[in-house]
Order: C-alpha cells, then structure tokens, then sequence
C-alpha cells in the first residue's frame, strides 16, 4: 500500500516536468502559438536596453538615456537578459506588450521625458530589426503582422504618473503607439491609490475618473496591474471598455496585494477584461510570499534596534540572509495552477500571459526567459486544455478585449470632444 502511494506520488510530481520535456507537448504547444499569436502582455527589456543591462533603480541612473544598441544587440544573447531574437522565436512568440517604465522616483520631475525616451526605445525596434518586428496599433496589425511571420510591437505605459496630471499628453501617447497605460506603480499618485502603498483617495479622485474615460474614448486599455483593490473596483464599474491587468496573478493562492483577489475576478465577466499572469515568484509561489514576509519583519526589527545606521541594518540584513536561505524558484506548474484558478473563478475567456520578464530576479523552473513559454503552453495542454481554450489564453483573449476597446472608442468619439478639463480643476488643487 505504501508502495502505491509513494509511485502515486513520484507520478504527479513528475508530470508538470514531463509537460516540459515532452515533445509532443512541445510541439503541439508550439503548433497553437503558430496558430494564434502568442502574446506576452508585460516584458521590461526597454529599461535594460536604456541602461545597457543594469538592474540598477539608483537615482544616478534613472535619468540616463543609452541610445546607442551597439553593446545591446538583441539579433543575439545579451548576458544579464531574458529576451532576445532567437529566444523570441523559439518560443513562439508573436506580440509582445514592452513596458515604457519610468521609476516613480521621477513622479516630481523628468517623468514625460524619460516616458518618451522610453516609447522612442520601443518604436526603434522595428527599425533596427525590421524582419522581425512590425508596430501594432490594433487588433488586426497583430494578426496581420502574426501572418507575416514577425513579432508585433505593442507599447504599454507603466505607471500614470508620466502623464503628469495632463489629458493631452495622454493623447499624445496614444498617438505615438501607446495602447495601454498602468494607472500607478508602487506609488499612489495625486489622483490614484496604489497596491501597497499608503491609501489617500479610497480609489480614484475625479480626474482619475476623467482619465479612465479618457482612456475608453481613445481606444487605450486601462491596466490595473498595481493598484489599490478599490480602484480596481472602481474602474471595473466606470469602465466601458475591456480592463486588463498586464502582470498580475491570483492573490487566492499568493496573497500579495499585487495579486488579484476572487472578488475582482469575479466581476471580470460583465467588463470583458483579462488578467495575464505574471511569473514572478513572489506574486506566483506562496513560499515566496512567506518568505517575503519574513525577511520584511528582519528589516523592521533591525531598524528598530539600530536606529539610522544602514551599514549596520545591511550588515545584520546579510547575516539574516545567511541564516535563513530563500526558498527555490518553484515550478512552472504554479503558473499554471495562477491560470487554472482564474480560469475557475472569471472564466477561460479572462486570463493570459503576462511574464515580467527583464524585470524580475526569480522565474519559476522551467520559465526562466522567453525561450520557455512553449512549456507553459504544453502544461496547459497536460491538464486537459482544449486547442481553443489555449488559444484564448494564449493571446486570443487580450487581441478580443483591444478589439472591444477600439469599437467603444469609435462610438464615444462620434458622441464626444477631447476632454480638457485638467487635474487642478477637477481636483481642486493648487497649480505648481
């Protein structure tokens, strides 16, 4: 009896590894990809070509503009990336939204300009490597550029801070590629609260509104990856058109408020958005989160004992490390139970990808750059995914809710003008 139950078990552990190793999985994983395009809805390689590979976020780099690709050169492997050509390709890649991120450390100052810096990054690419990317401002150019064989170019803004407080530079975006827009980082802004940080507004203030509509009248999907639960909710209710959260997972099996919690999902139907999963292992693996946590309470306590000393506070902070290892990357089989879950609560029609590749520092096993995402695919299909469910996770789902955008989007502007109103009067704040 013990025998049975032991093989029962070596049996089960081992078959997300077999998803990976299968080729026939492999293959049919690939087949779909080549099928549909397979869309990444979050990659974070522009800010390590901005900074030739550095994870560095000091504030002596945040302001530094690297235009020259010659040490960067993706048509190869980079040491330091999880993206580049050859991997896109083995991993059947189609589109691919790359974050134009901007550190909210420039919230006060420089944000717009290292924002276009950043599209200026995103927009090159298809100059530089002209047989391998083309950019997509819509549903049908990535599947047009999917037919061509290329990998479509789409622009996703991480963190509304960049529009400084201005409707018409949020225009300007969108007419310079940009198709969705994360409403916050890590920081709660001036008119939205963000995810972990400190609640100011319980939600969005009336020109957080006025964007999220703004938004909807353009064509822009709206991103709630990072934010607070009640803008979540919020916009859910405001929005006219599809929502997604670009890389967010379930917070039912990684409770982090990056995550996203049931009843969110649960209200996804009705708005038709999607939510494409992050990798990340704190966002994906409960370990993780545990983990996180603990180290937290170590930084708190040692700052507590040792007042304003940072050598000290690092050097007990290594010692703590030292003494309590990290736990290992899980495996890819926690995404896909990310995906299976969400799949339970919102339905298959409101998940996909969404990595965080090049801006993460743990991947799960088996997921550790672009190159994998076949393998994902392939576990989909071990757990009994059909052809077509795979397909909308895939990327059917986000090309469907950027569909429904730009049909809300042709209908609010035969109803409606260009918003002007500005955050100092809908606000009621004083001008700098």
């Amino acid at each position: 009896m013990r025998s049975t139950a032991l093989l029962a078990l070596l049996v089960l552990a081992a078959a997300p590894l077999a998803a990976q190793t299968d080729p026939a999985l492999l293959r049919h994983a690939l087949r779909l990809h080549r099928a549909v395009p397979m869309i990444d809805g979050h990659n974070d390689l522009p800010w390590k070509l901005r900074t030739r590979g550095s994870d560095s976020f000091d504030s002596t780099d945040i302001g530094r503009v690297v235009f020259s690709w010659d040490s960067m050169d993706i048509s190869k492997s980079q040491p330091g990336l999880a993206t580049d050509i050859p991997r896109l390709r083995a991993g059947g890649v189609g589109g691919v939204f790359w974050s134009t991120w901007v550190p909210t450390e420039m919230i006060r100052a420089d944000a717009a300009r290292v924002e276009l810096e950043q599209i200026d990054i995103v927009r090159r690419m298809p100059e530089r490597y002209p047989k391998t990317f083309a950019l997509a401002r819509t549903a049908d150019d990535i599947l047009r550029i999917h037919r061509q064989g290329k990998i479509a170019v789409l622009i996703g803004m991480e963190g509304g801070h960049v529009i400084e407080g201005s409707l018409p530079l949020l225009r300007m975006y969108y007419d310079l590629g940009a198709r969705y827009m994360t409403l916050t980082h890590f920081a709660t802004l001036a008119w939205a609260d963000a995810a972990g940080d400190d609640t100011t507004h319980h939600g969005l203030t009336p020109f957080g509104r006025a964007v999220v509509h703004e938004m909807n009248r353009l064509g822009m999907l709206v991103d709630l990856a990072h934010v607070s639960d009640s803008v979540m909710a919020q916009v859910l209710r405001l929005s006219a058109a599809p929502v997604i959260f670009s890389h967010s997972s379930a917070r039912a099996l990684a409770d982090v408020p990056r995550d996203v919690p049931d009843e969110i999902l649960r209200m996804l139907p009705k708005n038709g958005g999607v939510v494409m999963v992050n990798f990340y292992c704190p966002f994906v693996d409960s370990a993780a989160v545990r983990y996180g946590r603990e180290q937290r309470g170590a930084f708190v306590q040692a700052r507590q004992q040792l007042g304003s000393d940072t050598a000290a506070i690092r050097a007990a902070m290594r010692q703590w490390s030292a003494a309590h290892p990290a736990p290992p990357p899980p495996p890819i089989a926690v995404v896909a139970d990310h995906i299976d879950h969400i799949r339970r609560v919102a339905g298959i029609d409101h998940v996909g990808y969404g990595s965080d590749f090049d801006g993460m520092d743990c991947a799960p096993r088996g997921l550790e750059d672009v190159s994998k995402f076949p393998a994902l695919t392939a576990e989909l299909i071990r757990r009994g995914y059909s052809d077509r469910d795979v397909e909308k996770v895939i990327g059917l789902n986000v090309i469907r809710a950027m569909r429904q955008a730009e049909r809300v989007a042709r209908r609010l502007q035969r109803e409606e003008p260009p918003a002007t109103s500005t955050i100092f009067t809908l606000d009621s704040l004083p001008r700098p």
